[in-house]
């Protein structure tokens, strides 16, 4: 079974409107049919519950929606893996390409474990992305 690193900015798209989320929600059905496995560094769910309390905050989203969707999202089964087992890694690739240590814990596990990481944040894909094949930016996931 193939595994495939998510982050936040794809795991919002599942349950919130956003551009993409008909993509995003091809990858969620492709791991609900048993297809795919999710690997995230536990960074994201403090990521994804930062982007909820956003929502909540610019009026986007009801307190009771939130928390359904806080549910939701913890129903979903990822492959957890410390953010200590990649930070050096994430640290070494974040001075090395100018990007945030919380970006490259994604890019690092993906190079860890060989498998493709898929993102909502094209500028992300757009500054690495020559340099990582195993990048994919979310409008261009294919299965």
């Amino acid at each position: 079974m193939e595994y495939i690193v998510i982050d936040s900015s794809v795991a919002i798209k599942w349950f919130v409107v956003e551009h993409h989320s008909d993509k995003a929600r091809e990858i969620l059905d492709i791991y609900k049919d048993g297809a795919i496995n999710f690997i995230a560094p536990d960074l994201i769910n403090a990521e994804f519950g930062n982007i909820l309390w956003k929502k909540y905050q610019r009026n986007y989203l009801n307190i009771k929606e939130a928390e359904e969707i806080i549910e939701a999202f913890q129903s979903i089964s990822f492959t957890i893996i410390s953010n200590a087992k990649l930070l050096k890694d994430a640290y070494n690739l974040a001075t090395r390409y100018n990007r945030t240590v919380y970006d490259m814990l994604y890019v690092a596990l993906s190079e860890r474990d060989k498998c493709k990481f898929v993102t909502a944040d094209e500028r992300l894909v757009n500054a690495l992305g020559s340099n990582f094949q195993n990048i994919v930016w979310l409008a261009h996931w294919s299965w």
